[in-house]
């Protein structure tokens, strides 16, 4: 079994080196794969590297508001005959990378027509244009046509192409029988501005006339092939994390500014923050895509090169519970529940998880006049600083509540719904992560 263990990490050594991607039944273990950290771990140093995810987005199922905008949504399906055009913000760097779409949500098969990666104009996030002749075509095994199945992801082969830390890349998408059906998986919050445009502009380095809107579609992964010591952290979240009230096209939501953070200290620099959050979302219970609990796998377990996980959700659960005080402790107890869940499967895969204590929402929809889901928070949050079950807590809480009511955020941070942060809160949040959790 030695023997042929050495043999199987030889050969993907030396897949890797040329530029193959191999596919292995489910079990095995090669630098590209997801499961186990602790294989990838072994894998990645016999090898030389390892894929690292560097941006990822949380698929869901698209709302009737989000879909494209016309004419690039139809009866009978999306962006039949269109460009589409996105921007995303890399965490590490590396040179060489792969592309991940989804099509987890979709009602029927996506066929992509074409695929290509550049770097955008003037190095900014949510633009159209392209650096001329930065343009690079993307193909998955071998080919730049592929069809996704309904319910299932594609990788690229791998791709060389410099990327530097802390930056931004333009992938083009052109799909010439659009996807036939209104079913359609996406990330709603981007707070990046996306471009659509009828036929084919693949490779054009403007799209003049292009209609937009501050969503990503399919698109839902970046990796980048890197030394074995850089790694990605997870943040699994909700609105909070996905930056609601943050700068549109901005990157200034707490995980964006954290990543900053990491990528200016030498000791840290390998350390990738992907963002797994979306609006709405709850850890027990389906909402704005499917609970923390069920898409766990997906979004944290199965990625590349995952050794970190920081949970900072569950005041969705909270805000939507009843108001009585029967209700306040079911819901505590069953989100302890969960937590308890989700640090045992990570840590059975080798990662280790962070909690981070739930932020107030006084003042807030979700506030009730007798402080009931107030008393829930605090329940819960109480058990995140005190029951050791975590690796290490981060406290939210403190960072941004305000001193004098403490069952409020303070003033200077609140978008004014008494629930979501802007910019100045984020960074708050950011400052408060230990960068001490990302050492050794």
């Amino acid at each position: 079994m030695k023997r042929a263990s050495s043999l199987v990490s030889a050969v993907a050594a030396a897949a890797v080196t040329a530029g193959l991607t191999l596919y292995q039944a489910p079990g095995a273990h090669d630098p590209g794969s997801g499961g186990s950290t602790t294989a990838q771990t072994v894998a990645a140093h016999r090898s030389g590297g390892h894929w690292v995810d560097t941006w990822a987005s949380m698929p869901q199922l698209t709302e009737p508001g989000n879909m494209p905008p016309a004419p690039f949504t139809r009866p009978d399906g999306v962006f039949d005959n269109a460009t589409l055009r996105q921007t995303v913000h890399v965490g590490v760097g590396g040179q060489r990378v792969r592309l991940r779409f989804s099509n987890v949500f979709g009602g029927t098969d996506l066929p992509v027509t074409a695929v290509s990666v550049a770097r955008p104009a003037g190095g900014k996030a949510g633009v159209g244009s392209i650096v001329p002749g930065s343009a690079r075509r993307v193909t998955f095994g071998g080919k730049t046509k592929f069809d996704i199945p309904q319910g299932a992801q594609a990788v690229s082969d791998p791709l060389d192409l410099d990327v530097r830390p802390g930056t931004d890349l333009t992938v083009t998408l052109y799909l010439a029988a659009g996807q036939a059906s209104t079913s359609v998986t996406s990330h709603p919050g981007s707070r990046t501005t996306s471009y659509m445009l009828a036929g084919d502009h693949l490779d054009d380095t403007d799209l003049p006339g292009a209609t937009t809107a501050d969503h990503w579609y399919f698109l839902s992964g970046l990796e980048v092939w890197s030394k074995p010591s850089t790694s990605a952290t997870v943040v699994l979240g909700d609105s909070l994390s996905d930056g609601r009230g943050s700068t549109t096209n901005g990157n200034d939501r707490w995980p964006d500014q954290l990543q900053t953070r990491l990528l200016s200290r030498s000791g840290t620099a390998g350390i990738a923050v992907v963002n797994e959050a979306a609006g709405g979302n709850r850890v027990l219970r389906d909402g704005l895509g499917p609970n923390a609990l069920a898409r766990l796998d997906r979004d944290v377990l199965a990625q590349s090169g995952v050794d970190r996980l920081i949970v900072f959700e569950g005041v969705n659960d909270i805000g939507t519970a009843g108001a009585t005080e029967a209700d306040a402790r079911r819901i505590t107890d069953e989100l302890i529940g969960a937590y308890e869940q989700i640090v045992t499967r990570a840590r059975a895969q080798g990662i280790r998880v962070y909690g981070a204590t739930l932020t107030p929402f006084g003042g807030n929809t979700y506030d009730d006049p007798a402080g009931v889901r107030e008393s829930a928070r605090q329940a819960v949050n109480t058990w995140i600083r005190g029951s050791g079950r975590f690796d290490a807590v981060v406290d939210f809480d403190r960072a941004v509540r305000d001193p004098q009511t403490p069952r409020r955020l303070l003033p200077a941070y609140d978008t004014g719904d008494h629930l979501h942060l802007d910019p100045a809160g984020y960074k708050a949040l950011a400052d408060a992560v230990p960068v001490s959790l990302f050492r050794g």
